[in-house]
C-alpha cells in the first residue's frame, strides 16, 4: 500500500469518526463546551490534581488556549486551583463541587454515545474492535514501544493463546485450529509439572505479544509447541529468545533431544529453528486444518 492510500484511509476514517463522536456539534454532547474543553475538563476531573502544563503535555493543546479555557471554568465555579504540595510554585487544578455537577452527566453522555455506537454489534466484533483500536493506537504512537519481557504463565493466558493462535493463523493461513491448540493447552495444564514442562509469555507494555511451550514427550525427549508471536512483535528477535528458552529449559531439566513440529509455509518460524539446531527430520501432508499442508517434524540433540 503506498504512502497515499494510506494517507487516504486515515483522513476517511477521520471523517467518520469525528461525525460519530459529535465533534462538529455546536456544543459537545449537549453541553455548552466545546470538544477541546471538555476534554479539559475530563483531564481535570480525573487527574487528581493536575496542572495546566501537564494537561498541555497530555492532549497537545496550545499553552495559550488551555490557560483561556481554565479562565472560563474559574470565572463558571467549575474549577478551582490550588497550591501543589510539591512544588509551592505550581498551582494544581481540580474540579469544585459545582464541576463535579457539571462533570458527571458529562461523563456519562461520553460513555451513552459510544454505547450506542457499539450497541449493534455482537460480542466477538466488540472484541474485535476493542483489538483493532488498540492497534490503532499502538501505531499512531510515536513512543518507541517498551522492552520485551519473558514471564510464566498466569491465570487468563491459556485463553488468550488459545484465541490469538485461532485468530491470527484463521487470517493468515485460513487454518481452523482452535480445536488443535485448545487440547494442547488442556493436556499442558493437565500434566503440568513445574520441572518438566514450562510456558513462556512475552509481554510488551503490559501486552501479550508472544508465547512458547515445552512439554514432557517421553523418553528423555522435550516437544517445542505453540510457538506465537503477535504481528507487532515479529522481526525483534522474540522468536529466537523464546526458542532458546525452551532449548535452555530443556537442557537443564535433564531431557536429551527436543523435537516440534512445524508446517513447511511457516518460513519464518523454520528459519528460527534451523538457526536454533533443529533439523528437518520427515514431513507428510496432511488436511486436519481445513485443507491441505505439508507437515514437518524437526529434532535436535541437547
Amino acid at each position: 500500500m503506498s504512502q497515499s492510500d494510506t494517507v487516504a484511509a486515515v483522513r476517511r476514517f477521520n471523517r467518520v469518526y469525528t461525525r460519530a463522536i459529535g465533534v462538529l456539534e455546536r456544543g459537545y454532547l449537549g453541553t455548552p463546551y466545546t470538544l477541546a474543553e471538555g476534554r479539559v475538563l475530563y483531564e481535570i476531573a480525573t487527574g487528581g490534581g493536575v496542572t495546566a502544563s501537564k494537561i498541555c503535555d497530555i492532549t497537545g493543546l496550545d499553552a495559550g488556549y488551555v490557560s483561556r479555557i481554565v479562565k472560563r471554568f474559574e470565572r463558571e465555579g467549575v474549577v478551582a486551583r490550588a497550591r501543589s504540595a510539591e512544588d509551592g510554585r505550581r498551582a494544581v487544578l481540580r474540579l469544585t463541587a459545582h464541576g463535579l455537577e457539571v462533570f458527571e452527566p458529562f461523563d456519562r453522555r461520553s460513555a451513552q454515545r459510544v454505547e450506542g455506537l457499539i450497541a449493534h454489534l455482537p460480542s466477538a466484533s466488540r472484541e474485535r474492535l476493542t483489538a483493532a483500536l488498540a492497534d490503532v493506537e499502538r501505531l499512531m504512537d510515536p513512543t518507541p514501544p517498551g522492552p520485551i519481557t519473558l514471564r510464566d504463565h498466569r491465570p487468563g493466558d491459556m485463553g488468550w493463546v488459545v484465541e490469538r493462535h485461532a485468530a491470527l493463523y484463521g487470517r493468515e493461513y485460513g487454518w481452523d485450529i482452535e480445536g488443535v491448540t485448545a487440547r494442547i493447552v488442556a493436556d499442558f495444564l493437565d500434566r503440568h509439572d513445574p520441572a518438566r514442562s514450562r510456558c513462556w509469555i512475552a509481554e510488551r507494555d503490559g501486552r501479550r505479544v508472544g508465547s512458547v511451550f515445552v512439554l514432557d514427550d517421553g523418553e528423555g525427549v522435550a516437544r517445542l509447541r505453540l510457538l506465537l508471536l503477535e504481528p507487532e512483535a515479529r522481526g525483534s528477535g522474540l522468536g529466537r529468545r523464546l526458542v532458546e528458552a525452551c532449548i535452555a529449559f530443556a537442557r537443564e531439566a535433564g531431557y536429551r533431544e527436543m523435537v516440534l513440529w512445524t508446517h513447511a509455509v511457516l518460513t519464518a518460524a523454520r528459519g528460527i529453528y534451523a538457526s536454533a539446531g533443529f533439523v528437518l527430520e520427515k514431513t507428510w501432508t496432511h488436511e486436519d486444518f481445513g485443507k491441505p499442508e505439508v507437515s514437518e517434524t524437526w529434532r535436535r540433540p541437547l
